[in-house]
């Protein structure tokens, strides 16, 4: 998923996604403990999106704060 449909879900579909990313990268990191992961570039991917999620999160607070001080 890129930034732009990120920027396009609110800050609560946001959190969900963020959960649902830790979660994913809980059961890989088990996974390749484990000896049974065979994708080891999802990791990547995930830890990738994850930060995604977080930045975008991050600027809709900053913005919103903007606007109350604006206010």
């Amino acid at each position: 998923m890129n930034a732009q449909e990120l920027r396009d879900k609110t800050p609560d579909q946001l959190r969900d996604q963020l959960t649902t990313l830790k979660k994913e990268a809980f059961n890989l990191r088990f996974r390749q403990a484990t000896g049974q992961l065979e994708n080891t570039a999802r990791m990547r991917q995930v830890r990738r999106e994850t930060a995604r999620v977080l930045t975008i999160l991050n600027e809709k607070a900053v913005a919103a704060a903007a606007e109350k001080t604006e206010a």
